[in-house]
């Protein structure tokens, strides 16, 4: 008995027990049952509130952003078709909505932090919150963030007259391409715009004038391609506006197929077998020959002559002949050759390689080194298009070569040549086809334009030589007398133009100005006009379109300043690159950094302005500027 009682008494605990858990699960799942239903039902009408509160908000965003970006807790309120923020959470029944505005951190890559970082003014942190208590105390909630991009408007500039608002230092404003900025310190001319009203001169006597070279203030013409002209003409030209030609001397005797000049001397390449050079002292009137060289081997008339220091270059038959310079009296020694892969029409030295275009070959250039004059020989060549090479002009920097052959039905004429590199074969970087013009020679000049000239057709010829892939017409003259030379300066005052050799009986030299505006600058920079959206706003990105020829570079810096007395004019415009300080420059479309400490560089901000530094290593080269655009979100 005694263990029966015991036996009851366990089975008792253990049912109590097993009461005392299953009975509150019991009870709460019967609670849960019974409000189960209705938690779903508050629960799906707090997803549709919750959204709203999203989606309404954007529009508040979109409307307002300065008005919408203010830190602080906030509901929602319709009004006039619309929404808009008021102070607080809002009851909805049995709901509780508001929404919570917060500050937004970036680090250095842009990235958003919670600790430490730079406040980004454009974008905000949204908290939105819906609870109830009903039949379950419960709440949702969701995180967003809100940026100022919509709308995305733009500030473009891109015509002559956007860019002629601007401050220009050292450059100017074209328009070859619709509106441009290229480098340049203003002046009268436009090199695709050639106009004959500049002073022209008629050389002495009836020969055929078919060379020519100069340097700033003094050009020097040959006209004794035949024996009733003469063989040397010195011609100064003043440094006024306009320029004033005047022959201050002549040489005779010679028929000349080639001039160069310098101070007190000129040279004239010629068909005389004993005397293919001749030197010239014109330090006195009349000129007297002073001096002359043969060439050893062959008795081919000289075809070109070019001097550098104290050494002579002539191209005759199938030589390339250096000579001795060091002296200018009686007959200069033979210093070096080199046998060329055909007959050699005209030779250009720059350092230590000279550059000598061909006929009679499948080659049309050759590349010799010129480093040991008494040892020299080919390092490099161009094949362009199977025509005689008639002319070579080499640039500042000795990177590109531009070459004229003869005319052809069905292949072009002037090439632009890689000769970066001396040796082996330089590659072909564009070409153009003349038209029909027999080319006769060319030149490089400012702003990135080449002209050739020959007879036939269009006989004076602009190319713009900006895509160096394609070379472009845009300009010209047709003076049906036949150019024959040509040779383009550029003054000390910055003043550019060409000097041409026609086949005008009474006016032989003429003058064409030309250059970015008439002049030309290494270095300058262009300041826009002041961009003024009439509010504060954010300024997002930067894009531009330019073009960067070979050795030549452009950047930009942006600034953006606060109103002073409510206006741009005397704002404080701070120039900063993508980093937001000074030192940095955008070479490419770039997001413009945020600053809104009240000093300096400030963005959001209302004024806008940018400017672009431009630079060349090469005098007939420009970096172009034809476009920028500022994204900017209200």
């Amino acid at each position: 008995m005694k263990l029966l009682k015991g036996a009851s008494l366990v089975e008792i605990i253990l049912v109590m027990g097993l009461m005392a858990i299953l009975l509150p699960a019991l009870l709460t799942g019967l609670v849960a049952s019974r409000a189960g239903q209705p938690q779903t039902q508050q629960r799906a009408a707090a997803v549709g509130l919750l959204r709203e509160n999203v989606e309404a908000l954007r529009v508040v965003r979109e409307r307002n952003w300065p008005g919408f970006a203010v830190n602080g807790t906030y509901h929602l309120v319709p009004q006039s078709g619309t929404w808009y923020l008021a102070a607080g959470a809002e009851t909805l029944g049995d709901f509780t909505r508001s929404l919570a505005i917060a500050d937004v951190y970036r680090d250095a890559e842009g990235l958003i932090v919670t600790t430490g970082g730079n406040l980004d003014p454009s974008t905000k942190k949204i908290n939105h919150s819906v609870s109830w208590s009903t039949p379950l105390p419960s709440s949702l909630t969701e995180e967003s963030y809100l940026t100022r991009y919509l709308d995305n408007l733009l500030y473009t500039q891109t015509t002559q007259a956007d860019f002629e608002a601007g401050i220009l230092t050292g450059t100017a404003v074209t328009n070859t391409a619709g509106g441009e900025v290229i480098l340049g310190a203003g002046g009268y001319g436009d090199w695709c715009n050639p106009e004959l009203t500049l002073p022209s001169l008629d050389l002495p006597k009836s020969g055929i004038a078919n060379a020519v070279t100069a340097f700033a203030g003094r050009a020097f013409a040959g006209t004794g391609n035949n024996a009733s002209g003469e063989s040397f003409v010195n011609i100064s030209v003043s440094d006024t506006n306009p320029p004033q030609p005047a022959i201050l001397g002549t040489f005779s005797n010679y028929k000349t197929n080639d001039v160069f000049g310098e101070a007190n001397y000129g040279y004239i390449a010629t068909d005389t077998n004993s005397k293919e050079v001749i030197i010239i002292d014109f330090s006195a009137n009349p000129y007297t020959e002073v001096g002359f060289f043969n060439t050893p081997f062959a008795t081919a008339d000289a075809t070109s002559i070019f001097v550098s220091g104290n050494r002579g270059y002539v191209t005759a038959g199938y030589f390339l002949y250096i000579f001795d310079l060091s002296s200018k009296s009686g007959s200069r020694p033979l210093l070096g050759f080199n046998l060329l892969l055909g007959l050699g029409t005209s030779v250009v030295v720059k350092g230590n390689y000279a550059y000598v275009s061909i006929s009679n070959s499948p080659i049309e250039m050759q590349i010799i080194d010129i480093t040991n004059p008494w040892s020299i020989f080919q390092t490099g060549y161009a094949d362009v298009n199977g025509q005689d090479g008639k002319r070579i002009f080499v640039n500042d920097s000795s990177t590109r070569g531009y070459l004229v052959t003869g005319a052809s039905d069905s292949k072009r004429e002037f090439f632009v040549l890689d000769i970066s590199s001396k040796s082996g074969a330089r590659p072909t970087l564009g070409s153009y086809e003349s038209g029909g013009m027999n080319p006769k020679n060319l030149s490089v000049v400012s702003g990135n334009k080449a002209i050739i000239v020959g007879t036939g057709a269009e006989e004076y010829q602009v190319l713009d030589i900006t895509d160096e892939t394609h070379p472009l017409r845009c300009g010209g003259l047709n003076l049906d007398v036949g150019v024959n030379g040509i040779a383009s300066v550029l003054e000390t005052d910055g003043d550019a133009y060409s000097y041409i050799i026609t086949g005008d009986v009474s006016s032989e030299f003429k003058i064409i100005e030309g250059g970015p505006g008439g002049r030309y600058a290494s270095s300058g920079t262009f300041e826009s006009s002041i961009f003024d959206p009439g509010y504060q706003t954010a300024f997002n990105r930067v894009t531009f379109t330019t073009a960067l020829p070979n050795q030549t570079d452009l950047n930009f810096q942006i600034a953006a300043a606060d109103t002073v007395g409510g206006t741009c004019l005397g704002a404080d415009y701070v120039y900063v690159g993508p980093d937001g300080t000074s030192a940095t420059f955008y070479t490419a479309a770039a997001a413009l950094p945020l600053s809104d400490d009240g000093n300096g560089f400030e963005n959001p901000a209302r004024c806008l302005r940018y400017k672009g530094y431009f630079s060349t290593q090469d005098s007939g080269s420009t970096p172009v500027l034809y476009d920028l655009s500022v994204n900017y979100s209200p």
